[in-house]
């Protein structure tokens, strides 16, 4: 008799089951940095109380924006699982194109917080998280991003990678983890082409989703194990250029090191013609950047696909749109939070200067994609001069990495955004990066609650 080959799920469940060393934890510590800047900022948004005001129905009592655990982890998934994503400014992996932590860390802190367990064991959950999230993801393919939300469709796998960590369970069960979270998971792109907030919800229904199919291993609930490969899993449905291989390929480190972290508050696809920008008008003269009468943008087809807006509304169309995005840059220089408001689209020179930026596809950057997000600009002045400038990576991805300060003076500027006071933010981040060398969970979920 011939021993069945052990499906993806299995493989992967092995793969996870490893050691996590200090400097995963050290990145696992930054990135939840990054994401807790990014929450604390959307407190401010509507979604945050509309969220609250759900919970609070659900579990008639008050709910807290952060740092909800014990018997209220599903109120907290909802909650923190929905708010770092409002912003656009969560972190990114371009092989996989999605975002990890606004999926993963939710459940890892959350779990955490419910089952006692300590700093260490929160970020081992997230590297695992994410080694599942971007496995899984940059195996789907560019034909399921056609119409599927990556993040939510490969997020669930990687939320209940991080909630099976938690619990410590082994392989096997993990395994039947990933087949439940699996065979709920997905997330339709409609919600980009309506003026709704359905993205961040996908986000919070992974999260939701992979820790109930933790928690159902845990019971002993069996899972299916080839929802991946299967006649009928999640590939043949939703993945017709699916690289099954890429989920077990061999790396020789985390892949929670290979994710990019944004700078700017706008859509990735946004941000390599924003760098290419800013180095193009470097060194140039008020009275020279005065006579540009065209800007040229040649980048990659899914940019195009999601960022040409050349007349945004609303806050959320103003971050997907490249033409917001450099003329922003012409009247405001560096990019900030509130050049992307609704009253910032109604701005008349903004306006003015969104009318000449121009948007055509390069091949070499479409080739690229997804493993680099690219984008070449070109200047043409009325005198006939020209400035060009080229980006293969943008600033925040692992070949051109934001530094630790870097990361940090997002973050405070996010919590600030989002009324957070800057005393607090400090102690919060600082107990964060504290994690990773054995500092206390409990200091930082009562610093947590101070939020609330």
């Amino acid at each position: 008799m011939t021993t069945p080959a052990a499906s993806l799920t299995e493989q992967l469940a092995q793969r996870l089951q490893r050691p996590v060393d200090a400097a995963a934890r050290q990145r696992a510590a930054l990135l939840l940095v990054d994401w807790l800047g990014c929450a604390l900022a959307a407190l401010r948004y509507p979604l945050a109380a509309q969220l609250r005001s759900v919970v609070q129905v659900q579990s008639f009592g008050p709910a807290a924006a952060l740092g909800v655990g014990g018997r209220c982890v599903n109120d907290a998934l909802l909650i923190n699982g929905a708010l770092g994503n409002v912003l656009e400014m969560d972190d990114v992996h371009r092989g996989a194109i999605l975002h990890p932590g606004p999926v993963v860390i939710p459940v890892a802190l959350a779990a955490a917080q419910a089952e006692n367990a300590d700093g260490i064991a929160l970020l081992d959950a997230v590297v695992r998280g994410y080694e599942a999230t971007i496995r899984v993801g940059r195996a789907l393919g560019r034909g399921h991003y056609r119409y599927w939300h990556p993040t939510s469709t490969a997020g669930a796998f990687g939320a209940a990678a991080a909630g099976a960590s938690i619990l410590r369970l082994p392989a096997d069960a993990l395994a039947d983890a990933l087949g439940n979270a699996g065979s709920r998971t997905g997330g339709l792109w409609q919600m980009r082409h309506e003026p709704v907030p359905t993205k961040s919800l996908h986000n919070a229904e992974a999260a939701r989703s992979g820790w109930l199919a933790a928690q159902l291993a845990l019971a002993g609930m069996r899972g299916p194990r080839r929802i991946l490969e299967g006649e009928q899993g999640l590939f043949a449905a939703t993945a017709p250029d699916a690289v099954p291989e890429q989920v077990v390929a061999d790396e020789a480190d985390w892949l929670i090191h290979s994710t990019s972290l944004k700078p700017w508050p706008a859509c990735r696809h946004a941000h390599p013609a924003i760098d290419a920008m800013r180095e193009a008008l470097g060194g140039l003269a008020e009275a020279d950047i005065a006579q540009i009468t065209r800007i040229e943008v040649h980048t990659y087809a899914e940019a195009l696909r999601f960022c040409d807006r050349p007349r945004p509304s609303t806050e959320l169309e103003a971050k997907f749109s490249l033409q917001h995005a450099l003329a922003s840059i012409f009247v405001h220089g560096r990019p900030q939070l509130d050049h992307y408001t609704a009253e910032s689209c109604s701005d008349e020179d903004v306006a003015q200067w969104r009318e000449r930026v121009h948007l055509t596809e390069d091949t070499a950057c479409s080739e690229r994609f997804p493993a680099h997000y690219g984008a070449t600009l070109v200047l043409h002045l009325a005198d006939g001069r020209q400035r060009e400038a080229a980006r293969i990576d943008a600033w925040g991805d692992p070949e051109c990495p934001m530094s630790t300060d870097d990361v940090i003076a997002k973050a405070m500027a996010l919590a600030q955004w989002g009324g957070v006071s800057a005393g607090l933010a400090q102690s919060l981040f600082g107990q964060v990066q504290a994690l990773a060398d054995g500092g206390s969970l409990d200091a930082l979920n009562t610093m947590l609650a101070r939020v609330a």
